[in-house]
């Protein structure tokens, strides 16, 4: 198992890419607090739509301004919630004079992606994948 960027993935293939751990074999502890803190800034709604207004932008970056008046909250609220975006590795920022510029980072995402996902064709393990594919 290997730790990138905080988010702990399953086992790796020959080309060092991280494989869906979900589905290969059970997650540790350690690897479920450190996917359940990435889980957890995402499971917020405001952190949610801040995430994808971020990853939506033109040129791949937006200015705190730009977001804080899409919502009915302060600044230091918006503030703290971009924060614990950077925290879980989802966003990183970047002061220019006195603004602060957001971007996503894809790294983390695919990881995400890459942890959730089976590999193409590929069915689920045990009855419920069967129980999936009569639906």
């Amino acid at each position: 198992m290997s730790n990138q960027g905080g988010v702990v993935c399953g086992p790796t293939d020959e080309s060092g890419a991280c494989c869906p751990g979900l589905l290969t074999a059970p997650l540790d502890e350690g690897q479920a607090v450190e996917l359940a803190k990435v889980f957890k800034a995402l499971g917020d709604p405001v952190r949610l739509r801040l995430l994808s207004m971020i990853a939506s932008r033109a040129g791949g970056e937006v200015c705190v301004c730009d977001l804080t008046p899409a919502f009915d909250l302060s600044q230091p609220t918006i503030s703290h919630h971009l924060k614990l975006l950077r925290q879980a590795g989802l966003i990183d920022c970047e002061r220019r004079g006195t603004w602060v510029y957001y971007w996503l980072v894809p790294e983390m995402t695919d990881r995400l992606a890459g942890i959730l996902s089976r590999p193409t064709g590929e069915p689920l393990p045990g009855p419920a994948a069967s129980a999936g594919a009569a639906s």
